[in-house]
């Protein structure tokens, strides 16, 4: 058993989770292991290889909100799929959503998450180590290496990545074995990491501004502004005037500082407390979206289940275990 299989291994065998030996609805030559079941429902699998990298898919919920601390192996790349989640990141503040492809780097402080209880984790995993990309591609391609780090870190969080996201959805579809499966996973890596180096080739293209520190103070203005009034029509002129920019220079810095436009940052305000809500009041689906800043129902209902995956009725069923 090699380093990175053990470290895992031991890791959620110490937080109560159990090894199971019956079938696998993924590859058999993975590790099956069920989350407690005091604290939810599910399972989380594994599969290892040659301490270059692992492949790990997650399907479980929580009975109740759970705060924990996510920390991956010092020096290791890992970049992860969420097909569905309801939760948020915590310093720097991130919401979690179907849909979107974060990174995480092995050594930096623990990434602090809240995740929502009763809604599904369905996610895929990429993690590879130093010996895969310092030592495997470094000695595969010596003229043409470049460090990845930085192509890891500079994905952060975003749902703009659909290259990648159905090369997760081919991984989570696959169930070979044997020398099939070695074949499969060593390629389905490999292709991950391309796909990324291009993503971070494209994104070196694009024009980058430095943002200055006045700038920076502006930027939180205009988020703070926006955290306190997402339910109203915000316009593009009052929050230029707030950040004492044009629009131009706004949408550049705002997409380059958040990765995201600010019609989306928008949206993720909304549908965070919509969440909130849902999960908390009685309050009818129309209320709810006018609550958040939609006059159309059916509009809301979309995004939310664009987002979630759940119509909002199913998530509130699901949130309050009204099933």
């Amino acid at each position: 058993m090699k380093n990175i299989e053990n470290y895992y291994r031991k890791e959620l065998l110490k937080n109560g989770f159990q090894e199971e030996l019956s079938s696998t609805p993924y590859g058999i030559d993975g590790q099956l292991y069920s989350i407690p079941s005091y604290i939810g429902k599910g399972i989380y699998w594994v599969y290892s290889q040659e301490d270059l990298y692992d492949i790990k898919i997650h399907d479980f919920y929580f009975y109740e909100d759970s705060s924990f601390d996510f920390e991956i192996q010092k020096n290791n790349l890992s970049i992860c799929y969420y097909d569905s989640v309801s939760g948020e990141e915590i310093s720097p503040y991130h919401p979690l959503y179907a849909g979107c492809v974060k990174s995480f780097i092995g050594g930096n402080k623990p990434c602090q998450t809240i995740i929502h209880k009763n809604i599904p984790v369905r996610a895929i995993e990429i993690e590879i180590t130093p010996a895969y990309y310092e030592k495997y591609l470094k000695q595969a391609f010596p003229h043409d290496y470049d460090s990845l780090y930085k192509s890891f870190c500079d994905i952060t969080l975003t749902s703009h990545f659909p290259e990648l996201v159905q090369l997760f959805h081919q991984i989570n579809d696959y169930h070979g074995s044997g020398m099939a499966a070695k074949l499969f996973y060593d390629a389905k890596v490999a292709e991950a990491i391309s796909l990324i180096i291009e993503h971070n080739i494209k994104q070196k293209n694009e024009t980058t501004l430095l943002i200055s520190h006045q700038d920076m103070a502006l930027l939180d203005d205009v988020t703070a502004y926006i955290r306190d009034h997402f339910h109203m029509n915000i316009s593009m002129d009052h929050l230029c005037h707030i950040a004492c920019m044009g629009r131009t220079k706004l949408k550049t810095l705002f997409k380059q500082r958040y990765h995201c436009t600010i019609t989306e940052f928008i949206q993720q305000c909304r549908l965070n407390h919509a969440e909130s809500l849902l999960k908390t009041t009685d309050l009818t689906i129309q209320q709810i979206a006018i609550a958040v800043g939609y006059s159309n129902s059916g509009r809301f209902a979309a995004l939310f289940q664009q987002r979630t995956k759940l119509l909002p009725s199913e998530y509130r069923k699901i949130a309050q275990n009204k099933l």
